[in-house]
């Protein structure tokens, strides 16, 4: 692994990351997307374009929509599936030197438990986001993700089939109590919490006088739903004892000074790479700088 342990600042279970400042699943795709533009290595880690067990064509039609702060996407899980990303681009992201956090997520049981199964074969593999929360799908994850029974079922599942690997439960912030969620998660063995994802909503096209999207929601992310992620990261972080990582609308350095101070322990940034990708590089020199900010 590209970890060193003497380096290390930042704990979720057995897994060690060198600073706490990640790239957010989605917007980098694979991590080797942005090798040219970001200097990966140099951060925490990189969480993947989320994995199913089969390939995903994603949503058909219009998936990304500019709001006035923010994005709306309905890309809908597109990934090239459990075999090629284990195969193929795994093996490159760590000759890169990118340090992988493995995003997982399925629309079934069956499909959950054979993707948790193909994910143990592969040592590599010390951590691992499940994506409970993801709106763009018709079936499984935002299910999952609001009802905190379900979100117990998928991570007890997955502590049992993957014993050695570092769990991340990603909460949708969808509902009226993610303290429950992120609750639920820890008992049931995840060793840290992804706080939050996208947030749902939707645009109307008025010329064509329909949704501008064929699923209709979409999710919202960028600057317009940090307020939404600190006040979820600040209901999680005490609720439980383990980890909580912030995302949400990170677009500065001083963003993300709010979500340590609000409890979190990371911070993932997604969004605002399309157009700053200096960014997470900045979080991560300015934390060297001056250290954690004091929790409040």
């Amino acid at each position: 692994m590209v970890t060193e342990e003497k380096k290390s600042v930042f704990r979720v279970g057995n897994a060690a990351f060198i600073n706490p400042v990640l790239l957010a699943s989605g917007p980098a795709g694979y991590g080797l997307e942005y090798s040219g533009m970001i200097r990966l290595a140099r951060l925490g880690g990189v969480v993947t374009k989320t994995i199913s067990l089969k390939p995903r064509a994603g949503n058909p039609g219009v998936r990304l929509r500019e709001t006035g702060s923010g994005l709306l996407n309905s890309v809908g899980l597109e990934n090239v599936g459990a075999a090629r990303f284990f195969g193929e681009k795994l093996p490159a992201i760590l000759e890169a030197g990118i340090r992988p956090v493995v995003s997982l997520a399925a629309e079934d049981w069956d499909d959950y438990t054979q993707l948790l199964d193909e994910t143990s074969c592969h040592r590599d593999v010390d951590v691992v986001e499940l994506n409970l929360s993801c709106p763009n799908v018709e079936r499984g994850g935002l299910a999952v993700g609001t009802d905190p029974a379900k979100v117990d079922s998928y991570v007890k599942e997955a502590r049992s089939r993957l014993p050695g690997v570092a769990l991340l439960a990603k909460l949708t912030p969808n509902v009226q109590d993610i303290a429950s969620l992120a609750a639920a998660a820890e008992g049931a063995g995840a060793d840290g919490i992804t706080a939050i994802n996208t947030v749902i909503g939707m645009d109307i096209d008025i010329g064509k006088r329909r949704p501008v999207f064929r699923m209709v929601r979409a999710g919202l992310s960028g600057p317009a739903i940090l307020p939404v992620a600190l006040e979820a990261v600040w209901r999680a972080a005490r609720a439980v004892k383990i980890p909580v990582m912030g995302a949400g609308g990170i677009s500065s350095v001083g963003d993300a000074m709010k979500f340590f101070m609000a409890g979190a322990a990371a911070v993932q940034v997604g969004t605002a790479i399309f157009y700053d990708p200096g960014l997470p590089e900045r979080i991560a020199e300015e934390l060297e700088r001056s250290g954690l900010p004091a929790r409040i």
